[in-house]
């Protein structure tokens, strides 16, 4: 996305607790930090971020978005999605919000059906062309404990430090 979509900077928010899973099914905040900063940290376009460590939990995408654009008004921020998450964007707290204040990046996925999308023509969303990696985080943690050789999915320092500090083994 950060060479397909025309954004000047992707910043990649860690969420303490998405309010859609058990926050005992998520590793430390500090260590999903410290994996975004290993895996991006070749890239200077994306910067990884925790922002929401900062906010009352359980955290909502609007809340965010409105805390980022106080503290730093002269931004105009965007969100990004994967088009697996466009399907029920409808469901998130005060999405109407998000549209009216906010642009957003869709991420293509093989399996979307979005010729039938209540947002397919929506002027603040935009589907982006770029290649398509189906290779989810699930993907990742469920391979692990399988004892699946995933190494070369991973940039080499985040599998070191996932191998090194055994997550995701159990």
């Amino acid at each position: 996305m950060a060479e397909y979509s025309g954004l000047d900077q992707i910043w990649m928010m860690v969420t303490p607790h998405n309010p859609l899973k058990k926050k005992d099914t998520l590793l430390d905040d500090y260590q999903r930090l410290h994996l975004v900063f290993l895996a991006t940290e070749d890239y200077p376009k994306i910067k990884p971020s925790d922002f929401e460590f900062k906010l009352p939990q359980p955290n909502y995408t609007v809340h965010t978005l409105a805390h980022l654009q106080d503290k730093y008004p002269s931004y105009d921020f965007s969100l990004i999605m994967g088009e697996d998450n466009l399907k029920t964007f409808h469901k998130w707290k005060n999405y109407e919000v998000i549209l009216e204040n906010h642009t957003i990046y869709v991420y293509p996925r093989i399996s979307s059906e979005t010729e039938n999308h209540e947002f397919k023509n929506h002027p603040k969303i935009h589907f982006i062309n770029a290649p398509i990696v189906e290779i989810s985080s699930t993907f990742i943690r469920e391979n692990i404990k399988k004892k699946k050789n995933i190494q070369p999915l991973l940039p080499a320092k985040v599998w070191e430090y996932i191998d090194h500090n055994n997550l995701y083994k159990k």
